[in-house]
């Protein structure tokens, strides 16, 4: 999930920083993860701006959508009400506090969300390498260390002797997607928002018996869409390997290593 300084906020929904500041204040938008005295918001943070703007447009007043998000806050997700930003981000990974209990109601670890693990990375704070993986949203530098908040990420780059080969190799695929991944994110925002108008009509506001199954669209098209598109990078990578010049090692295609 990328994450964002304020400015960079800003500029991606939008939103002047003075108003996202103001949405913070009256309790609008959840609070950023902070590392030192610096903020970091998510996509959720982006996703909640523009739900915010959304119901500014259809009339809504602020004090009508501080009640959706106190509601969020006493228990009741935002995705449960609205009955899509759940189903489009997923679950959260990163373990920022949004007033999650357990299952029993209860908090753990005496009523703080239980910390993330730390992966750091064998990398000098001050190369460029390190600097274009925070640039990324790929790093964060915690106590003069590199560390990656991804535990899946963090945990092939930490298995490895060869950390600086795959922290590039992980900036080059991160550098070839990132324009691609935007446009997929586009259409399949549009084939949802099509879905939903032709289902609930243009400018709908969901009731509550429409929640459930608004949210079950969602999560349809969300799997729908999964399945699809890492079916394609599947099978086009299987291709390519299999016809690629290179063999690794001992002619062994580098395609049958992959499959091992």
């Amino acid at each position: 999930m990328a994450e964002y300084r304020l400015d960079e906020l800003a500029r991606t929904s939008g939103v002047s920083a003075r108003n996202i500041r103001a949405y913070r204040e009256r309790g609008l938008l959840d609070p950023p993860r902070r590392v030192g005295r610096s903020a970091y918001y998510d996509d959720y943070h982006l996703s909640q701006l523009r739900t915010i703007n959304q119901l500014l447009r259809r009339g809504f007043n602020s004090a009508h959508i501080a009640e959706f998000f106190a509601s969020m806050r006493q228990g009741v997700d935002l995705a449960d009400i609205l009955g899509i930003q759940r189903a489009l981000l997923g679950p959260r990974h990163d373990g920022v506090a949004t007033e999650a209990a357990d299952g029993d109601g209860s908090r753990p670890s005496g009523g703080k969300p239980a910390a993330p693990p730390e992966h750091a990375v064998d990398l000098d704070p001050n190369s460029g390498e390190a600097q274009r993986l925070i640039d990324y949203g790929l790093a964060e530098l915690r106590d003069g260390r590199v560390v990656v908040p991804d535990p899946a990420i963090g945990d092939i780059l930490g298995r490895t002797s060869e950390q600086l080969l795959y922290a590039r190799a992980l900036m080059r695929i991160h550098e070839a997607t990132r324009d691609i991944v935007d446009e997929l994110a586009r259409v399949f925002v549009q084939t949802l928002d099509e879905s939903v108008e032709a289902r609930f009509g243009k400018d709908h506001m969901p009731e509550a018996g429409e929640i459930d199954e608004l949210a079950q669209i969602a999560q349809d098209y969300r799997d729908l869409w999964d399945r699809v598109v890492f079916g394609q990078i599947d099978r086009s990578l299987q291709r390519l390997m299999s016809t690629a010049a290179s063999s690794y090692p001992a002619g062994v295609p580098l395609s049958e290593i992959l499959e091992q």
